[in-house]
């Protein structure tokens, strides 16, 4: 009986591509006491992999913290099987805003001592006397109150996309920094204040309301179903956003757009950007903001370091990667001397730029990407800045527009204005040709080839 992902992401991704079925990202969070976390999470794996269900998902004794990527066509079968449990009954699912078929590609679920790790002892208060739950409308009228301290509770590199007008955001890497940093500049407003607080989809507030109730604030209130829940309640009543920018999210998307604001700057050259990325070097892999030239010029690298280790024979790059304090960096969150425009905790004081407006689709309307998979990356030659191709369904043309897609490439638009086929120009490309043409970003073996159909 599989109780383990079996496959690679590559691997995973063209299955998905295949497949062509459109698939929901979504979250969910529940405290309760399971007495078996390891029985728990086994039944969630067997039932979760026949459903083709994939995610990061941790368990313990005190509930389940969930991110996922699930198939819209098994979207009910996939609740059904939090319904057989009675503290998931009527469970809210934080839909995502943006949809992305690749947001997961492995079904990860792991017993932890917390579902978040917030460093507290449970034991020493009360987890149940949480704070007042708000929705958007009542959580915008408190923001708006002369009395009103609102704090985000998310890491510096989340916040600095994007965060609610006003809101104090903590220069920390993970939650359980922010408690008693909050609570230290917080002393004096314990009896007199309203304490209002978020995060992404409501989890770190549930348990951060009742701690700060315990340190004796009197006035605790939080934003029901985080930033995700918030989202979807301004879209469907016509209510406006008082939270500017991007939500970060921890998926292969990096974050939702919720408005066109954009509040940060690419940390390379400090261009007005929001999006974040990860260094091309495994070694490093550090997660910073990177606008789309920074991106072709610096190969996806975060220094000139990095890109030049990228260019290493591969054995040469794996021995780099060796030993603990390699493998204690890979996990930085935006923070390095290499980037000089970072400036974490700092609010701007507005806007430094508008988004440009892109449509989004619900997939549960099954509104299809008109697109055809055609092939597949081979190689990318960084120096001359050439990508190669294996074409293996279906021709390519000059002139056609092509999506290049990948886990870690995103999503990048191509107008073909030339092409070599098998070493030599030509205008037509066929199945079992082998490709190459000039591109600004680098490939990966992962990436996939569509022809967009017009």
């Amino acid at each position: 009986m599989q109780l383990y992902n079996t496959l690679s992401a590559e691997e995973r991704a063209q299955l998905i591509d295949e497949a062509g079925k459109d698939r929901l990202t979504l979250s969910f969070y529940a405290y309760a006491k399971i007495e078996d976390p390891k029985k728990f999470r086994d039944d969630l794996f067997i039932a979760w992999n026949a459903l083709d269900a994939l995610g990061r998902i941790y368990v313990a004794h005190e509930g389940i913290n969930a991110q996922m990527s699930v198939p819209a066509d098994n979207f009910e079968a996939f609740r059904e099987t939090l319904e057989a449990y009675d503290f998931m009954k009527g469970i809210r699912l934080n839909v995502a805003v943006e949809q992305d078929n690749h947001s997961f590609l492995k079904l990860t679920i792991k017993v932890r001592n917390k579902i978040v790790a917030d460093g507290l002892n449970d034991e020493t208060f009360d987890v149940t006397n949480k704070g007042v739950h708000l929705k958007a409308k009542e959580f915008n009228e408190l923001l708006s109150d002369p009395n009103t301290i609102v704090v985000d509770f998310r890491n510096h590199y989340e916040s600095e996309v994007g965060h609610f007008e006003g809101a104090i955001t903590p220069d920390v890497e993970n939650f359980r920094e922010s408690l008693p940093i909050i609570n230290e500049q917080l002393q004096d407003f314990k009896e007199d204040k309203n304490l209002l607080m978020y995060c992404t989809g409501g989890i770190r507030c549930e348990k951060a309301s009742a701690y700060f109730k315990h340190q004796g604030f009197k006035n605790v209130f939080q934003l029901e179903g985080g930033i995700i829940e918030y989202t979807r309640q301004i879209k469907e009543e016509g209510i406006q956003s008082k939270f500017i920018g991007k939500n970060f999210v921890f998926d292969h998307r990096l974050g939702e757009r919720i408005t066109d604001d954009i509040i940060s700057q690419c940390h390379q050259c400090g261009k007005p950007c929001d999006n974040h990325t990860n260094c091309a070097n495994d070694a490093c892999h550090l997660l910073f903001i990177q606008c789309d030239e920074c991106k072709a010029a610096m190969e996806n690298c975060c220094s000139t370091d990095c890109r030049e280790t990228i260019h290493l024979p591969w054995e040469e790059q794996v021995k780099l990667r060796k030993g603990l304090q390699v493998g204690n960096k890979v996990f930085r969150k935006g923070k390095s001397e290499a980037l000089k425009f970072k400036k974490s905790g700092d609010l701007p004081n507005e806007p430094l730029a508008k988004a440009v407006k892109t449509e989004t689709r619900d997939i549960r309307q099954k509104i299809k990407v008109k697109k055809i998979l055609i092939g597949k990356a081979e190689h990318y030659y960084s120096k001359s800045k050439i990508a190669q191709f294996l074409i293996e369904n279906n021709e390519l043309s000059v002139g056609d527009k092509v999506l290049i897609s990948g886990p870690t490439t995103g999503d990048q638009e191509v107008t073909i204005s030339s092409i070599f086929v098998n070493g030599d120009f030509s205008d037509v490309a066929k199945p079992g040709d082998q490709i190459t043409f000039e591109l600004p970003f680098r490939v990966r073996l992962s990436d996939k080839l569509y022809k967009i159909i017009e």
